[in-house]
């Protein structure tokens, strides 16, 4: 019961000194956060590069993927106007339409129309080479992502094998194995790994994205030059 009483007595001196103004010693400080970073500048000089590919992985998917959906939006009057036109023998309108026209689809369409008149054999080869141009065009630069997708997690282990040669010099310089002579190896070694990691598996994500949505473009592409194809060999032509 004394002690209790003591104590109570006790805050009500604290309570009192902090109403007063007194100084009240602290008891505990809060912990200083770390910002992200300070964190990566602990990854040492190897983060440099992967920090370059990061930012080249999300240059090359952003452009290459605003290119891809910009190409092939597909336009189902362009079609239409093109059967149209064949139909009714209006080559030029045909040749006018596809030359005013920005996409790939155009492009192989203009090859086949000026080749109006030869073999159908030799049509269908122009449309077949113009499509391969059109879909090299479209995967410009795809590559790009594979690669840093495969070298990027090789630079984190780069920096995992310097941290790992940071810690065992730390402990050769000092004879000490506490934590605080290897914590500067052990940042640059998980930092490191963890960001060439994090930027690989974005750069694969992105590469494989990407080819899904060429795959369903090359099939668009295809799907639109087989129908005009078709149009070319009907008896009404």
């Amino acid at each position: 019961m004394t002690l209790v009483l003591l104590q109570f007595l006790k805050t009500i001196d604290t309570l009192n000194a902090a109403l007063q103004g007194s100084p009240v010693l602290p008891t505990q400080s809060a912990p200083k956060m770390t910002s992200l970073i300070d964190i990566l500048e602990k990854g040492g000089f190897i983060m440099i590069p992967i920090a370059i590919l990061s930012v080249i992985a999300i240059y090359v998917f952003i452009e290459r993927y605003l290119s891809i959906r910009r190409h092939i939006k597909t336009d189902v009057n362009f079609m239409n106007n093109i059967h149209e036109f064949i139909l009714s023998g209006r080559t030029d309108s045909a040749l006018t339409l596809c030359r005013n026209t920005e996409k790939p689809i155009a492009r192989m369409i203009e090859k086949g129309i000026s080749r109006l008149g030869k073999p159908i054999k030799e049509i269908e080869e122009s449309i077949e080479i113009a499509g391969k141009f059109e879909v090299y065009e479209l995967e410009k630069n795809v590559q790009i992502l594979a690669v840093i997708a495969g070298i990027a997690p090789m630079f984190g282990f780069l920096g995992t094998i310097i941290g790992v040669i940071k810690i065992f010099y730390n402990i050769s310089m000092t004879s000490d194995v506490s934590i605080g002579v290897v914590s500067a190896g052990l940042y640059t070694k998980m930092v490191s790994s963890a960001s060439g990691l994090i930027v690989g598996i974005m750069a694969y994500i992105g590469y494989h994205w990407l080819n899904i949505i060429l795959s369903k473009a090359i099939h668009q592409l295809e799907w639109n030059a087989m129908n005009f194809i078709d149009l070319l060999k009907s008896p009404s032509k």
